[in-house]
């Protein structure tokens, strides 16, 4: 989605950028101008695409989640629960002391997808915890 997004952006930009000195509203454009606007557009694309970036990746040991502009990761042991609270764009990992960390890679617009993908977070964080009680 977000690629088809960013594609839209930079094709609507170019557009207004190449239809700028037919204007009829009294301002002069320049070529300047018409490339301005359009690496304003790539440049809101590129923005755009930040919004693919979020991945988790998770193991025996510990999971590892990036986000739109971090990524952190957390040993199963620093994890309480990994949970998905109705009404809730994105999973997230309970951590003490009340806080939570998104993990915006797990979307609620996924559907059966984000319920797979949190179940099988939940066995390997089950697992880990048994494993650190033998």
């Amino acid at each position: 989605m977000a690629s088809a997004l960013a594609v839209l952006i930079v094709i609507v930009f170019t557009i207004v950028g190449l239809l700028l000195p037919r204007s009829d509203t009294g301002a002069v454009f320049r070529t300047s101008d018409q490339v301005a606007m359009i690496l304003l557009g790539v440049l809101l694309a590129g923005a755009t695409m930040l919004w693919a970036v979020p991945r988790v990746r998770a193991d025996a040991d510990g999971i590892r989640v990036r986000n739109v502009l971090t990524s952190r990761r957390f040993a199963w042991r620093e994890v309480l629960a990994v949970s998905f609270p109705d009404g809730a764009a994105f999973a997230r990992l309970e951590l003490p002391d009340d806080e939570y960390y998104t993990v915006m890679a797990v979307q609620a617009v996924d559907g059966w997808r984000a319920v797979t993908a949190v179940r099988a977070l939940r066995a390997l964080h089950r697992q880990a915890w048994r494993d650190g009680q033998e």
